[in-house]
Formats: C-alpha cells, structure tokens, sequence
C-alpha cells in the first residue's frame, strides 16, 4: 500500500532539513498521537547522518484489530539515512508488532517551494502478511491485513503530516 504525503513548511530549507533531521525529538510533544520519540542511535559520517529513532504511538486502537496488535506493541523503530548533498532522507520503519511480517520505507524529499519555503515530500509503501500470525486464523488473514494496513497507514501519515506542522509550529517559536 502506497504512503504519499506533502506539504509545505514556511521556512528555508537548510533550517527544515536540519530541525526535521536533528531536533525531531523536540516535536513529539507538538503531536497528538505521539507520546515520544526517542533518539536511539546517531552516525555522523561524511555527507550526512544514520539515525535510529523510537517512535512511541497512542491512539485508539480498532476492534477488528485489537486481538492482534495491543497498545505497548504501537511503538515502531525508525531508521534514516540523511543524504545532505541531495536533501534526502531514505527511510525504513519496524513497527514492534510485525516485525518480520511487515516492510515499510521511502524517501522524503526537501525541496524549495519559493523564498523562505520547503516542500517536503513523502513516498513510501507499506506491505503487511499476516500469515502465521498468532491469534490470526489463515483464511482471515488475507481478509484482515488490509485493515490492519490502513489502521498503520492512518497512524503514520497523519504522523507525516502533523511532523510537519508540528515543525512549521516549532520553527516559529524558535528565536531568528
């Protein structure tokens, strides 16, 4: 299943890329259904950085799901390469509750979108097997991973997109 997600950021992209590679901690508490995110690794290297970062989700849960994912599991490691001569991010995630069953990664992209702006740009794809799950019946399986798909995608990009905001906020607060 395909993650797309873009918007645009009311401050330079040098400032963005930096805050979104470096200060991304500092916004959780701007994000509704974050409760933290904690820096689990870092790499300088030459031309840009890897980071590990631990994401820390809360938000309802649905029905269908819930014999299946419980809330301590809405936690997810997320995995950068921060490409600083491309402003480019490459990106995989492993969410706690299907980590060999589940493959999502992609990019975001900084752009310039006039004086004074950024437009970042997320793609990515999320794939989910259910089989040999436990707690998942086999011919539910292919019935319940699209929810279970859509109930990830619902958490992550309204995450995108709020990390976004939630950026564009933190900025303006920032001293000039």
């Amino acid at each position: 299943m395909q993650i797309n997600a873009s918007s645009v950021i009311h401050h330079p992209r040098e400032r963005v890329y930096r805050a979104y590679r470096d200060e991304l901690p500092a916004i959780a508490p701007f994000m509704a259904n974050i409760k933290e995110i904690v820096v689990k690794g870092r790499e300088e290297r030459p031309g840009g950085v890897k980071l590990h970062n631990e994401w820390a989700g809360k938000g309802e849960i649905p029905k269908v799901v819930q014999g299946i994912i419980k809330p301590e599991m809405v936690k997810w490691d997320d995995y950068a390469d921060w490409d600083d001569s491309r402003w480019l991010c490459t990106w995989n995630i492993k969410i706690r509750a299907f980590t060999d069953n589940m493959r999502c990664g992609g990019t975001n992209r900084f752009e310039e979108a006039g004086p004074g702006s950024t437009r970042v740009i997320l793609s990515g794809n999320l794939d989910i097997h259910l089989k040999d799950i436990p707690g998942v019946p086999r011919f539910l399986a292919g019935t319940i991973a699209p929810q279970v798909e859509k109930f990830i995608i619902a958490l992550i990009r309204p995450n995108l997109e709020q990390v976004n905001a939630s950026l564009e906020r933190y900025l303006d607060a920032q001293p000039k």
